[in-house]
């Protein structure tokens, strides 16, 4: 299958987990992926992983030097970009009491400032019939302990879906998101927690998945470039829960 053939792909957050997935799978399908990642090494690997149809950038999706000099980045592979995936983020989970302002601004700065401003800076590359997806969570559809800001900020992406969607249909762009459940992440490696606690952590939620068992990053990117293809043509402004049913089985 190549519904992507000669497509551009910008993915960030793309050097590992869902957004790896996604560049793996664009790319077998015909396309180019340009990943992000905040560090040389990781993006440097991921490239070459990824093998000679992907390119990469290193760039902090909660920086906005990064985030404005995102495009002039893009043009040295590209004049087109053709999907964006708003995907690169990572959760920090404290008690109410616990959070201070830092913790509050890192949060908001990657996974809302982020997407924000990638989708904004990258859209002169956009033509009619591209798509941007956002990558939202399960966290906006059930209330979890310590999940307070994190949850937060991923509501203010799920309002991105439905305000870029009224604004860029015009533009024959067509904007969705996809809303992930316990998937297996490094989500959990900028919490502070050690292996054996990030490990507990996981053993404590599976029981609390209807189907048993965390999501592969392999399901999300089936998803994403499912919103992404023509088979999807006629959905805009819509999210897709890819949660096993966690928000609506209880």
């Amino acid at each position: 299958m190549q519904r992507f053939k000669d497509k551009f792909a910008l993915i960030t957050g793309g050097t590992n987990g869902m957004g790896y997935a996604v560049a793996r799978q664009f790319i077998d399908e015909g396309g180019n992926a340009i990943i992000t990642g905040r560090s040389e090494e990781t993006v440097r690997k991921g490239v070459k992983q990824l093998g000679d149809k992907a390119f990469g950038i290193v760039s902090n999706a909660g920086n906005m030097k990064d985030l404005m000099s995102l495009q002039d980045e893009v043009r040295k592979y590209t004049e087109r970009i053709d999907l964006v995936f708003a995907n690169a983020g990572y959760g920090k989970f404290k008690p109410i009491e616990n959070v201070d302002g830092e913790d509050f601004d890192e949060l908001f700065n990657i996974l809302v400032k982020g997407p924000f401003f990638t989708v904004q800076q990258v859209l002169p590359l956009m033509k009619r019939g591209s798509s941007v997806i956002f990558n939202t969570s399960v966290a906006t559809e059930i209330s979890m302990f310590n999940f307070s800001i994190y949850s937060a900020a991923k509501s203010a992406v799920q309002s991105f879906i439905k305000t870029f969607a009224t604004e860029l249909v015009e533009k024959g762009i067509r904007v969705n998101g996809v809303s992930p459940g316990h998937i297996k992440t490094n989500i959990f490696n900028n919490t502070g927690l050690n292996e054996e606690q990030i490990e507990e952590a996981v053993q404590h939620i599976i029981p609390t998945i209807p189907f048993k068992r965390q999501g592969d990053p392999s399901e999300i990117a089936n998803t994403v470039l499912f919103l992404a293809s023509e088979g999807a043509s006629y959905i805009h402004g819509a999210e897709i829960k890819v949660d096993a049913g966690i928000s609506v089985i209880r």
